[in-house]
């Protein structure tokens, strides 16, 4: 007889991520299937999901195409060893992602998460000016309030405190610049805000600081996520490159959120028109079906490392899982989904219905701000006094009991609804949403 684990005796025994929780098994919430725009919980109900799972859900919940590839290739072939041996799909899948991303990359390595993928590319970044000569350069720099990841270099160049504090000195020589979140000057903005691309200087004062020439990478998000939606300020981007080109620091961009279409282009670096060195990506990868990550470089990086003997490994890195059999299938069918379905041209052609409808409830109680571009927005609340993170916190668990899932980081509701999104399922998101906060405490 089939084990019945819809409704697990015991919650006690799961340690859970990134969740309050002895608050979350004393009423939890807990997630039977999923289709399309919707999950399905334990106990029947239907839940439109606003966050695309965690970012990455995009072509939406059980995509048919996705599906039935991860099927075939579990049957047909499990697992391979990526390390001195290979697999087609793998390959395959490298060269279809070459078909999105920007031009002047080349070159994917294969991880199996985000945080993976980005301690990959400061690995990479640090060993590139080392194969050159330049071994001089062991410094990372990364943004306050950034996220990169839960891993030892992720966290070390992330921003956000609480992911931080708790863990000891993390690495050395890394140091961070200022964020870009100015609310007292782009508060409410539509799209990039007008104000705050000076503050890409604070490279150039930390380069003086340290001396240039020890600065292996930066790593910023194009447009960063988890710590609430900061949107890049106009011309913010472009001012970090020619940092970065002055003084042969390699750009990192971790698109782990914003690769493969949430704002409307397969990656941010295209939707702003900047080129960095180097990419991560994660999530929409594969849908969110199996876990993956990767990361990407530019030609010139690579073949920094194709020096010496042919029989020598040249870079001694990489995990068990890179490029995973089933993974590579399911990366396979979401390209494929994206392009076949239309999915990139649905969500440029709803981001100006999502803007309008996220806008729509500045007005409403405890509302300070609101951020958007493309497919993701944040509201932002005003903290209960002694009591940070709880409004948010109490919006989200009234949400879903009425039927809809969101994203809340401290007291910043983040809205990334699966790119399939229609006007019908951004009608029935804000409507819950401007009438729970209309009643909030």
């Amino acid at each position: 007889m089939a084990l019945d684990i819809s409704r697990p005796n015991d919650l006690r025994a799961c340690w859970m991520p990134f969740t309050a929780n002895r608050q979350f098994k004393k009423n939890p919430r807990l997630l039977q299937s999923a289709e399309g725009m919707y999950y399905t919980s334990v106990d029947g109900r239907r839940i439109l999901d606003s966050s695309a799972g965690l970012w990455c859900c995009n072509a939406g919940h059980r995509s048919p195409r996705i599906v039935k590839a991860v099927q075939d290739m579990v049957h047909e072939l499990d697992f391979a060893p990526s390390f001195q041996f290979g697999h087609p799909s793998m390959f395959e899948l490298a060269n279809r992602m070459m078909d999105i991303l920007p031009d002047h990359m080349a070159h994917v390595m294969f991880t199996n998460s985000g945080s993976e993928a980005v301690d990959t590319a400061l690995k990479i970044a640090i060993a590139y000016h080392r194969a050159r000569g330049e071994g001089q350069r062991f410094r990372l720099i990364g943004r306050e309030r950034g996220y990169h990841g839960v891993n030892f270099g992720g966290v070390s160049v992330g921003g956000i405190v609480n992911n931080r504090k708790v863990y000891g000195a993390l690495l050395a020589g890394v140091d961070h610049m200022r964020h870009t979140h100015l609310p007292e000057k782009n508060a409410f903005s539509r799209g990039q805000p007008e104000h705050g691309a000076e503050l890409a200087d604070d490279l150039e004062r930390i380069a003086m600081l340290h001396g240039p020439e020890t600065i292996a990478a930066v790593i910023v998000e194009p447009l960063a996520g988890s710590t609430g939606v900061l949107i890049p300020p106009k011309g913010y981007l472009e001012r970090l490159r020619s940092i970065c080109d002055r003084h042969g620091i390699l750009l990192i961009f971790d698109e782990v959120i914003t690769g493969f279409g949430r704002l409307g282009s397969p990656f941010a670096a295209a939707h702003f028109d900047v080129k960095p060195d180097m990419i991560t990506c994660a999530k929409g990868l594969t849908n969110g079906v199996i876990p993956m990550g990767a990361a990407v470089c530019t030609a010139a990086i690579h073949d920094a490392f194709m020096q010496g003997p042919e029989y020598l490994i040249e870079l001694f890195h990489g995990y068990t899982y890179s490029g995973n059999p089933v993974a590579s299938a399911a990366g396979l069918a979401a390209l494929e989904t994206y392009r076949e379905d239309g999915i990139f041209e649905n969500a440029r052609k709803m981001a100006p219905v999502f803007e309008d409808s996220v806008h729509a409830l500045a007005d409403h109680p405890h509302v300070i701000d609101i951020r958007n571009e493309g497919m993701v927005a944040a509201i932002e609340l005003e903290p209960c006094p002694g009591e940070p993170t709880r409004r948010a916190s109490d919006v989200m668990r009234k949400a879903f009991e009425r039927g809809l899932m969101l994203r809340t980081t401290g007291d910043i509701i983040a809205l990334s609804p699966p790119l399939i999104a229609t006007q019908a399922h951004l009608d029935e998101l804000f409507g819950i949403l401007s009438d729970i906060l209309k009643d909030a405490d």
